[in-house]
């Protein structure tokens, strides 16, 4: 296989029980460079516990992930920057005290080298990588219109703001593979509107893939290239928006219980 074949993300056959209540359920599937994945599902589906098995937070029974070709299911939960990953939460995970430009400067950190001994002594050269990485949080902020507020303390901005701050923070770290965990969730329709846009200017300035968790429909089939579906920890659909959308099983997931898909 060329490495041009080779999909950055690669789930295989993975599987996961919490005391015998099976959570996934053989899910394969894989992102090319360069997409924009949703991954949809009813609640309970098992949407979070894969988010949580690709980013090391919980341990797969079985089955294989790769990344850019690489297995990662033997990686520690703290060295998933290294691997290309980044993700945002669905409960907020800022330092609420910290500004918002050492938010995102804690993120840079995550990926970068550094040694006791000359981070203890602020040698020359730790001053200058530190110097170059507040450089980089702020054309980072500017770019996500946060640049103004860099300064001000996260735990006093509006909720929506946060959201771009943590996206911000996964974004410091350079992934290959940007993971967002129901980005929506909590905003208004305008800001939905400019997430969307976003997310598209994310993938094509940067050249990342994103996969993303999120029950708001309407941002989930307008900006992504292929969706993926859950239901009861099974892959019941895969495909382009307009066949996931048409597909009697994914109908019959939502509809079926009890779940209407948002528009909203």
């Amino acid at each position: 296989m060329t490495g041009a074949a080779v999909p950055l993300l690669d789930v295989e056959d993975v599987r996961v029980t919490f005391g015998g209540i099976v959570a996934l359920d053989g899910v394969s599937f894989s992102v090319q460079r360069g997409a924009i994945a949703g991954l949809i599902g009813p609640n309970g589906a098992g949407k979070t516990t894969l988010f949580n098995c690709i980013s090391r937070i919980y341990q797969a029974d079985s089955g294989s992930i790769r990344v850019d070709g690489k297995p990662i299911l033997d990686s520690p939960i703290h060295g998933i920057s290294k691997i290309g990953l980044g993700r945002t939460f669905q409960n907020l995970a800022l330092f609420g005290k910290l500004s918002v430009l050492d938010n995102v400067l804690i993120g840079a950190h995550a990926r970068t080298m550094g040694n006791y001994v000359s981070d203890a002594l602020r040698l020359v050269g730790m001053r200058r990588r530190e110097t170059a990485l507040r450089d980089e949080a702020m054309a980072l902020l500017e770019e996500l219109r946060l640049d103004d507020i860099a300064g001000e303390t996260v735990a006093a901005l509006p909720f929506g703001t946060q959201k771009r701050v943590e996206l911000a923070r996964a974004l410091s770290a350079k992934p290959t593979l940007l993971m967002l965990d129901e980005p929506a969730g909590g905003l208004n329709h305008d800001e939905v509107e400019e997430f969307k846009d976003v997310v598209r200017r994310i993938r094509d300035h940067r050249h990342i893939s994103i996969l993303l968790v999120e029950h708001h429909m309407n941002l989930v089939m307008s900006v992504s290239d292929q969706v993926v579906v859950l239901n009861f920890g099974r892959k019941i659909a895969e495909g382009s928006p307009a066949e996931v959308q048409s597909d009697p099983s994914v109908i019959d997931a939502y509809l079926g219980s009890g779940h209407e898909t948002e528009t909203h």
